[in-house]
Formats: C-alpha cells, structure tokens, sequence
C-alpha cells in the first residue's frame, strides 16, 4: 500500500463492538455506537470505559444523533422507527413514519438548529425508492424529498443549515439537497459521483471539507471545498478499517475522526489537523 494513502494514524479503541455501523459523538463528551443486536453503546475515546446503555429487542442501530439533553436518536432498520434513548436506557418510538407510509430503512439522522431530525430511508438496493423524512420536534413525521432516491445513507448539515449533504450509496454518489426557506426541500445538486464504489458515511470540517467513508472499498476520502478529492486511508487488505461505515468528529477539540467499521468489532480514531463542523444538539 503506497504511503500516500496512509494519510490517518488509526487508533483502535480497544473496546469490543458488536458490527458497528453507527458512531457519534454526544453533548456530554462521551462517544457513542450501536450493535447490530440493538445495542447502544457509551464509551470513552481512549478506551477506559464502556456500558452497554441499552439493548432494543429485536433491533440492529444503524445512524445515531443527539439532543441537548443526550438523549439518542437512533435509526432501527429492522423495527423500521427511529428510537429515542434516554441517558438511562429507558426507549421509546420516536417516528416510524406518517398515517400513510412507514419508514422502512431508516439508516442515519441529522438535527438542524430548529430541532427538526431529518432521516435517510434507504428504500431497496438498486430500486431508487429511498426518501428522506423530516420528523418536527415531538415526533410528526412527513416525507421531505424523493429526488436524493438513490439508496440514501449517511448525510450531514452544512455549516450555514442550508444544505443537507445525501450520501445516495447506489448508484455510488453524494448529493446535497437545497433546504429552502420555508423548510421544504430544494434543488438536488450531485457533490461527486464514485464510480464502482459504496460509499456510506460522511462529515464536514469547519473548513468545508467533506470526509466521506467507504463501506467498500475500504476507503476514507476527503473531498476539499475546491473540490479535490483525496484519499486518506485505503486499507485494501482489511487490516484495520472493515467496512468502514458511519464516521463523525469527536473529542473535546473535534479534532478526533471517530470510525466504525460494520463487518468487524472495532472503532477506531485518528487525529485531524481540523476540527470537525459543530454539530447542532436542540433542546426538545
């Protein structure tokens, strides 16, 4: 592997995960995943400690947001709701969908500063049938655009609220659609296209940049505001990242790169030089 994609220095946590495919990292300075038999996990970056916060019966946590208070949001793909968890483990249905569609892939949440939850359902793979809900504080929940179809995964809120970045993982590209001023859903504008890739996770610095995660190849990107993409970390031999799937800022700097990787046991870390975009925490 040549050393020029061997950009990030990996950190492994230390912590035995169940697949993740979630990680976050929440208000009360703690880091958070989720397991692929419903558990949410709280933990510290340097690996000194870790609970299980809860298990959800019958549950597979896919992406994951908080509140002020750090109460979880998380996407459950095969209940088909979005839960909230409260610090103590206590759930509850948050939004599974409205009086004439159900969610049924929820795959990753995002706040913005008016406390609305916008949430990726990825739809079938291939099918472009995937939307994008946005449930107002309390819990309604409508569909808000159809046009970023493309099997919708991770995504992020850009720096002025304006935008929503939309990983769409088949076909393999990222989108941004315009958030307009009375809250609808604007134009859709295509970021960058991956050719014969499966990209999953993304995250914005405070300069602009995109941060963008390969579920495969094992791939971190990063895609500068003019619009360079280069690879950070390819780890085509699977020595450590394994499916790298949700990725997010962290530390109490935002300078730590939090990644999980879905087909294995791990989290792992590395240092940015940038700290990573604030994210928005509402108080409901």
């Amino acid at each position: 592997m040549s050393s020029e994609h061997k950009h990030l220095a990996l950190s492994n946590v230390g912590l035995a995960f169940d697949h993740p495919e979630a990680v976050a990292w929440g208000p009360d300075g703690n880091a958070y995943a989720g397991g692929e038999a419903g558990q949410l996990y709280r933990f510290a970056l340097d690996g000194g400690a870790m609970r299980e916060v809860t298990r959800v019966a019958g549950g597979f946590l896919l992406g994951l947001a908080h509140d002020a208070d750090a109460n979880t949001y998380a996407c459950d793909d095969r209940n088909a709701c979005v839960h909230r968890i409260t610090p103590d483990g206590a759930v509850s249905i948050y939004a599974d969908g409205d009086g004439e569609q159900r969610m049924r892939v929820p795959n990753y949440p995002v706040f913005d500063d008016h406390g609305n939850l916008y949430v990726s359902d990825s739809g079938s793979w291939g099918a472009r049938d995937g939307v994008v809900w946005k449930v107002a504080p309390g819990g309604e929940a409508s569909i808000w655009d159809c046009q970023a179809c493309a099997f919708p995964n991770g995504m992020c809120l850009s720096a002025d609220g304006h935008w929503l970045y939309v990983v769409e993982s088949c076909p393999p590209l990222i989108s941004k659609v315009a958030i307009n001023a009375d809250g609808s859903a604007g134009e859709r504008v295509v970021v960058v296209e991956l050719p014969r890739q499966v990209p999953d996770g993304v995250a914005l610095d405070e300069n602009g940049d995109l941060y963008i995660s390969l579920y495969n190849p094992n791939i971190i990107y990063r895609l500068t505001a003019a619009g360079e993409l280069i690879t950070l970390y390819d780890d085509w031999e699977q020595l450590m990242l394994i499916a790298p799937t949700n990725i997010a800022f962290g530390g109490p700097d935002r300078k730590t790169l939090i990644i999980a990787s879905l087909c294995g046991w791990s989290v792992h870390t590395a240092p940015m030089a940038t700290p990573g975009l604030r994210l928005r925490y509402p108080r409901l």
